[in-house]
């Protein structure tokens, strides 16, 4: 009598099929429960390699039903996956490049613009060939303060429309990365950002906002007080500027956004242009305004229209040398570093995906 024996297929770490051969000779195919396979979906549509991380101080009240509600959606979808909590500042730069370096292709990433600029910052970091990192996905579900990145995507505090578009709707979009270059006894520090890096009052917006939250929680708010103090008690700094398109600009600097992204300071538009994936920078600069110029401009932040205010230059470029014999504190997606120049900055044409 033949004996009956089980073929297995190997997929994955986390998924196989069996087929097992009956002493009728008929082959029954099944798939044991931890493969997490749906006879109604097609298997080039599951996530075999799906990480989230997890920012449970951004947006804290609301942490618990969001995490349930995710959670509840993996398990109905029978979705592998591995998530992970930061702990600390910085933490989700080290699990982003741990994931990639194990080889996880897409990234879900719950919390504002500082958590999701930290995990680009680690799958930039990670020792992975620069065709792997291409392929890499990542996601967002907002739920910080400024929203800014998703913003541009159409992505809003709604948990439940911003997770269908990624598990149902979203499409993988190639994507632009920025670098700023810094010295350190010699040594250079590259630090990676998604969004946009700011000088001057837009460094201090953000420091002055991050202030705030210690007194009216995380709100929209903070962005435009912060602004309105950091305007009237910011001093400019002379810089000598140049661009790879031949742009030259020597003289103070009282703010400086460059933007791979339109929005930043809680929807303020300073580079309305910009598109995360064109492949060049989106910039602005002041040198020094009077009181009636800035009480002039503020009403024209959130609507695009910063482009007709003559004070301010604008300019596109694929790569910036800024330097400076003062100390210049700068933000990269609303994440300060304090630091002296000269900086360089440059664009990595669709150094990842995001899908949105």
């Amino acid at each position: 009598m033949r004996q009956p024996f089980l073929f297995c297929i190997w997929l994955s770490q986390e998924t196989f099929f069996a087929l097992h051969l009956a002493q009728s000779g008929k082959i029954t195919i099944f798939a044991p429960r931890c493969a997490q396979y749906r006879a109604n979906r097609p298997l080039t549509n599951l996530r075999l390699m799906l990480g989230i991380i997890i920012n449970p101080k951004s947006g804290k009240r609301r942490y618990r039903r969001q995490r349930l509600y995710l959670f509840k959606l993996l398990k109905h979808r029978h979705q592998p996956f591995t998530y992970k909590v930061t702990k600390y500042a910085g933490h989700a730069t080290e699990l982003a490049r741990e994931f990639a370096e194990k080889g996880y292709d897409e990234l879900l990433v719950l919390g504002g613009d500082g958590t999701l600029s930290e995990a680009v910052d680690g799958v930039m970091h990670a020792n992975i060939s620069d065709e792997k990192r291409k392929l890499i996905a990542l996601g967002l579900m907002p739920r910080g303060t400024g929203n800014d990145w998703g913003r541009f995507w159409g992505l809003t505090r709604d948990y439940r429309r911003s997770l269908d578009i990624f598990f149902n709707t979203g499409k993988k979009h190639p994507i632009d990365i920025g670098c700023l270059t810094l010295w350190r006894n010699g040594e250079a520090e590259k630090h990676y950002f998604i969004n946009s890096v700011g000088f001057g009052v837009d460094a201090k917006t953000c420091q002055r906002a991050q202030v705030m939250k210690y007194y009216v929680g995380s709100h929209g708010l903070n962005y435009l007080l912060g602004l309105l103090s950091a305007v009237f008690t910011h001093k400019s700094i002379p810089v000598e500027l140049s661009t790879d398109e031949g742009i030259k600009i020597s003289e103070p600097m009282f703010t400086m956004n460059i933007g791979n992204g339109p929005y930043s300071g809680g929807g303020i538009r300073q580079n309305p242009d910009a598109d995360p994936c064109d492949g060049v920078f989106h910039s602005m600069f002041v040198s020094r305004p009077t009181v009636k110029l800035i009480l002039s401009a503020i009403p024209k932040l959130f609507n695009g229209r910063l482009k007709e205010i003559s004070f301010i230059q604008n300019f596109t470029a694929r790569e910036i040398t800024l330097a400076t014999n003062k100390h210049v504190m700068f933000e990269k997606d609303g994440i300060l570093v304090d630091a002296c120049g000269p900086y360089k900055i440059e664009i990595i044409h669709h150094a990842i995906q995001f899908l949105a």
